[in-house]
């Protein structure tokens, strides 16, 4: 099974392993699979927000705060928020 990619992680988690081919824990599958129901039940708050939430997260990890800032505000997106910098680059 190929797990590289941006869906590799729920591709694992469908097939009940870990990325090094380590079997999960059936208890924790059966949290994460309960949890993710639940979330996919939730009404969400729009499409925008929520692309801006996921740029965030994940760039967070690929650039630095100058840049991801920047970047945003390219994109036509509010500059980070105090509260993500904290948490992301503090």
């Amino acid at each position: 099974m190929d797990l590289s990619g941006p869906d590799a992680i729920d591709k694992a988690i469908d097939a009940g392993i870990d990325l090094d081919g380590s079997p999960l824990p059936e208890s924790m599958l059966v949290l994460y699979r309960e949890v993710m129901t639940l979330e996919g039940q939730r009404k969400r708050s729009g499409v925008l927000k929520s692309m801006r939430n996921r740029v965030v997260r994940t760039g967070a990890k690929h650039f630095d705060q100058e840049t991801l800032n920047e970047r945003l505000l390219q994109a036509g997106w509010e500059g980070l928020k105090a509260k993500e910098i904290a948490f992301f680059f503090g």
